[in-house]
């Protein structure tokens, strides 16, 4: 292999594949200096990793690309080619068409330019002519009057839309180059637009502001030769930046003094520099200290938790609502249940009648949703729009289920324009599985809606903390400034599964006196062993499982025996690159987990369905059309068409980890348990409570016994909000 450094220019004729590890594209080869073709006797291949690239390929765009370059033979149709093969080159840089027919066949075909076809691209050409470019770069009225010569308001706004992603590729060339990644370069383009570059040789040290680490910063900084002091202002400040953003990473809103330092000292290698940081870092704002608790309070996450407690706190002054019209209403809905409500049930009701923001907290077994549905009603009866809402798809779908009223995910209602309740409307805003919410979750939610909207938040403190940083509900029951009533009477009924009284026995760090009872199974196993029974215990009813387990290695371990076991013979996805076919280890009828949201395909991270089709369609006459590689029936009942960025998101999922699952609740559980970090009392009652009717806990006693006795781990997050809410007037 000839390992010396080849160069190739080309211009995009296909994208045989595109996700967020890999992207292939080819194109045909062009003069130097030329937008011509320079040979049909060979094409150019790139594969390279999305964020080493300075812009999605799209077809039409012209790309240089330089690096080692292998050459192999492709058949295509009855002719042989060559192949000029590029992979991971050490050069790639993008550019547009500058004129005439190129530029015109870009804009056609471009999906980024919806709706402006063959028609209106040489329209355009013919108007601007050589001041394309300079005209798109700035969106202006004197502009956009000029383009309504050939261009209806609808094409105008599409022009400027698509041409957004290209206006800044000049400087998407110059980072890509100097390794900033791609996903680093959006997120800094977003905030300093055209002036990114000048920001960063102003200061290179605000990447890590845009998510780099520090470390990372430094070998780029020494690559570039910059000349930057070890006790440069700059150079300091990333240094704090980045201690107090791996604080908040943990799930802290504020650190303490012996969790920062040590931290600093790794990055700066000096007492004296961390010293310097940290004065730096307060005189510049970074971060607040509290000179009482010597605690470090990063601006942003103290800056939310202000407003979060403010804001309930201004609603945990109204209340007395209950007048006439409710009481009617509450009895009107008392009427239509088929049973009587406890009185710590009635009291949840009234509470959430009569207070602007009240609490319906409590572990499974103990009502909570029929306490909900009732409010609920009555509200309703008093002619409340209710907007319920949940953190994952599967929980919105669940608490639809079970109060009868619409539901959406968080992210969707967050989406829509901000609630209010102005003159007459009136709406209340439930979040359920609140334990869920992390601190800039709750920022938007309050900040979403008029101080008028009335809130119930309903859940278990006692669950998993949120995967973000903060606890909020936490800290709003334990401040005891927001009207809460915590539901704690588990109600036996006949034929019970047991797992109420079993989870709360988990929950107060008891050993139940029979690990299995009624519905309730725990399997002695040894690590070694944990996998292979979690893997028969599932074939034992694979229509009603769903595994737990604690790590990623783990879930991946049981996800490749259980459908070797269960599905081992079904037809895998396939997709073709080239002509030449591809498969995944996904097959038809696999249950399947997705990790991303893709709001604009109907996916949410944590979404679990089924994969329902593999038979792969393409549209041979139009190649802008998107490839649909099978199909996936969510287990909402909706169906999604495989795309490549879906794909690109899912994985195996008869298995999956205790934050995918929380939200959520199946059937049969099956729980993979071994201690380890995350594993704590908490994650055992959390997993625990996902089961609806049955659950099998896989793991050694003497683990049980010691996670079930050892304080959680959310009781070390450090979070302010409940200190807030308690010195606020």
């Amino acid at each position: 292999m000839n390992n010396a450094i080849q160069e190739d220019r080309v211009r995009i004729t296909s994208i045989p594949y595109s996700s967020s590890s890999l992207a292939i594209f080819s194109g045909v080869p062009l003069e130097k200096d030329s937008y011509k073709t320079t040979s049909g006797k060979y094409y150019v291949t790139i594969k390279a990793n999305p964020e080493s690239i300075p812009v999605q390929p799209a077809i039409g765009q012209y790309w240089t690309v330089k690096g080692v370059r292998r050459i192999e033979e492709a058949a295509t149709g009855d002719y042989v080619m060559l192949q000029h093969i590029y992979e991971a080159p050490d050069y790639v840089e993008c550019t547009l068409p500058e004129s005439g027919e190129q530029l015109i066949q870009f804009l056609a075909k471009e999906k980024t330019f919806r709706g402006i076809g063959e028609v209106k691209a040489r329209a355009l050409w013919a108007l601007l002519g050589n001041s394309f470019h300079s005209t798109l770069q700035t969106d202006t009225l004197e502009a956009r009057n000029r383009l309504k010569g050939v261009l209806s308001d609808d094409s105008i706004d599409a022009l400027y839309e698509g041409y957004e992603k290209y206006k800044n590729l000049k400087h998407t060339n110059w980072m890509t180059l100097r390794g900033i990644p791609v996903s680093i370069q959006q997120r800094l383009l977003k905030f300093h637009d055209d002036k990114s570059v000048d920001a960063i040789q102003d200061n290179p040290y605000l990447l890590c502001g845009f998510g780099m680490s520090f470390d990372d910063v430094e070998g780029l900084i020494k690559k570039w030769t910059f000349e930057i002091a070890v006790d440069d202002q700059r150079r300091l400040s990333a240094a704090l930046e980045f201690a107090l953003r791996k604080q908040v990473e943990k799930g802290h809103t504020y650190t303490k003094r012996e969790e920062l330092v040590p931290v600093l000292k790794k990055l700066l290698k000096s007492n004296d520099l961390v010293a310097s940081a940290c004065k730096a870092g307060h005189d510049k704002a970074q971060f607040l200290l509290n000179n009482d608790t010597l605690t470090y309070h990063p601006t942003a996450q103290l800056l939310m938790e202000s407003t979060v407690a403010k804001r309930l706190l201004t609603m945990a002054d109204i209340e007395g609502l209950y007048d006439r019209k409710t009481s009617q209403a509450y009895r009107a809905a008392l009427k239509e249940l088929p049973y009587d409500l406890t009185a710590k049930q009635k009291e949840a009701v009234g509470t959430c009648l009569d207070n602007a923001i009240a609490c319906i907290t409590g572990g499974a077994g103990t009502g909570k949703t029929t306490v909900l549905r009732t409010a609920l009603r009555a509200f309703s009866l008093m002619g409340y729009a209710i907007h319920a809402v949940a953190l994952s798809g599967r929980a919105a779908m669940r608490l639809h289920e079970s109060i009868g009223f619409t539901t959406m995910t968080i992210a969707g209602f967050l989406r829509n324009p901000p609630l209010d309740s102005t003159g007459s409307e009136k709406n209340l805003l439930v979040v359920d599985e609140a334990s869920m919410v992390d601190l800039p979750t709750m920022y938007r939610i309050v900040t979403h809606i008029h101080p008028s909207v009335r809130i119930v938040l309903t859940g278990d403190p006692d669950q998993l903390p949120p995967i973000g940083c903060g606890k909020v509900l936490a800290d709003i029951v334990h401040s005891k400034r927001i009207t809460n009533t915590m539901l704690d009477i588990v109600k036996r009924q006949e034929g019970s599964t047991g797992i109420p009284e079993y989870s709360k026995l988990i929950n107060q760090g008891e050993i139940p006196p029979r690990l299995s009872t009624a519905s309730i199974f725990f399997h002695e196993a040894n690590k070694s062993e944990i996998t292979n029974r979690c893997c028969r215990l599932y074939c034992g009813s694979p229509e009603n499982s769903r595994i737990i387990a604690p790590t990623r290695n783990m879930v991946s371990e049981i996800n490749n025996k259980v459908q070797s076991a269960v599905n081992g013979h079904g037809e895998m996805l396939r997709f073709t690159i080239h002509s030449e076919e591809f498969f995944l280890n996904l097959r038809l009828n696999d249950a399947v987990l997705f990790t991303k949201n893709l709001y604009h395909r109907g996916i949410q991270n944590g979404s679990l369905g089924v994969l329902s089709g593999v038979e792969p369609e393409e549209n041979d006459t139009d190649e802008l059309a998107e490839t649909y590689f099978g199909d996936v029936t969510l287990d909402t009942g909706d169906r999604i068409q495989i795309t490549q960025d879906v794909l690109d998101c899912m994985e195996l999922g008869y298995a999956i980890t205790l934050h995918k699952a929380q939200g959520s609740q199946f059937p049969r559980v099956i729980i993979a348990l071994s201690k380890g970090r995350i594993v704590d009392r908490a994650w055992l009652y959390t997993a625990i409570t996902r089961a609806e009717s049955e659950i099998h806990i896989v793991g050694s006693l003497e683990d049980f016994i010691a996670i079930t006795a050892a304080t959680s781990n959310a009781s070390r997050r450090n979070s302010y909000l409940e200190k807030l809410l308690s010195v606020y007037d």
